[in-house]
């Protein structure tokens, strides 16, 4: 049975609480919260620290682009014109955003015609300073005429993170179970293709790409790893294994990696319950130290994206949370 991105959830939220390794504790507050009334799915999703050194975050549910200013949580809605989750799958919309200098773009999924909503686009959008969106690629066309080797029961794939990279992006699809590089000009090229795994969020260091992969059902420690490769090595080697459902992976201060693990996948009867979120509270932010992974912050719930600026970091939750982790 098809392995479903686990990022494709339907629960609503509980209470945050975090220990770290080591004497030291990090402090984890709550900085935002952006659920929508509609949201019965996956409220939070991607993020990104945009040039003005605000967190972007996805509103999935509420077709929006948020902006985050960093010190006092102040939310602000750059654009509600993107296509929202269709509200009987609970997944997908916009799911993730990224820079390409001043412009920023989002990346949505899970809707147009494969999953019975013509007229809108799963892809790439250009956001302009008015507000207004244009689509850059339709990556669900694309991959309906490109379907992948593995299994797979939509079409138009579930697509759920970009990067830059190359003067374009990175997109992992976790349903596919591969990755695409697509230019500006719509380009999609396929630069990976993996059993699976389940490919998740995906970072660059210069020219070395990271990518995040949750592992299969039953997305066990094991099989949740980090990759790596590059444009001069570009067969991918197992950089770091051993976190609980790996969603996404960040460079931080001097070249550190650190990986965001979702959580514990506990529910009997896999694969059939593909898809069932993880137990609450059981995701952890883990660094890379000596070639194993260390757990730093605990007891996180749901947690699908994070970002670093220094001994900060900022992690978006399932729930709809941006929650601030300081003394890193």
């Amino acid at each position: 049975m098809v392995t479903v991105l686990l990022t494709a959830l339907m629960l609503l939220g509980s209470s945050v609480s975090a220990a770290a390794s080591g004497s030291a504790t990090p402090h984890v507050s709550e900085l935002a919260a952006f659920t929508a009334p509609s949201c019965t799915g996956q409220c939070g999703s991607g993020s990104t620290i945009g040039p003005d050194g605000a967190l972007y975050v996805t509103d999935g549910p509420g077709g929006r682009l948020l902006r985050i200013e960093r010190r006092t949580g102040r939310i602000q809605t750059v654009t509600d014109e993107l296509p929202p989750t269709v509200p009987a799958i609970g997944i997908g919309g916009a799911i993730d955003v990224a820079f390409l200098g001043p412009v920023p773009f989002v990346l949505v999924t899970v809707v147009g015609p494969a999953v019975g909503q013509p007229g809108t686009v799963a892809g790439i959008y250009r956001v302009d300073r008015d507000g207004h969106v244009h689509v850059v690629a339709d990556i669900g066309a694309w991959s309906m005429a490109n379907p992948p080797e593995t299994d797979f029961s939509v079409a138009s794939g579930v697509q759920y993170a970009l990067s830059p990279y190359r003067g374009g992006f990175l997109v992992t699809d976790g349903h596919h179970n591969r990755v695409l590089h697509v230019s500006l000009s719509g380009r999609i090229v396929e630069v990976q293709t993996f059993d699976n795994t389940v490919p998740t969020g995906v970072d660059s260091d210069g020219d070395r790409v990271l990518l995040a992969e949750a592992g299969p059902v039953p997305h066990r420690p094991e099989t949740g790893r980090v990759i790596t490769w590059s444009a001069r090595h570009p067969r991918p080697v197992v950089l770091t294994s051993g976190a609980a459902l790996a969603v996404d992976v960040q460079v931080g201060t001097d070249h550190q990696v650190w990986v965001l693990a979702q959580g514990l996948w506990d529910h009997p009867n896999a694969p059939e319950n593909a898809g069932l979120p993880t137990s609450p509270d059981t995701g952890v932010l883990l660094r890379l130290h000596r070639g194993r992974l260390e757990p730093v912050v605990r007891r996180l719930d749901r947690p699908t994206s994070v970002q670093l600026v220094g001994h900060e970091a900022y992690v978006v939750t399932l729930t709809g949370k941006v929650l601030l982790i300081s003394g890193l």
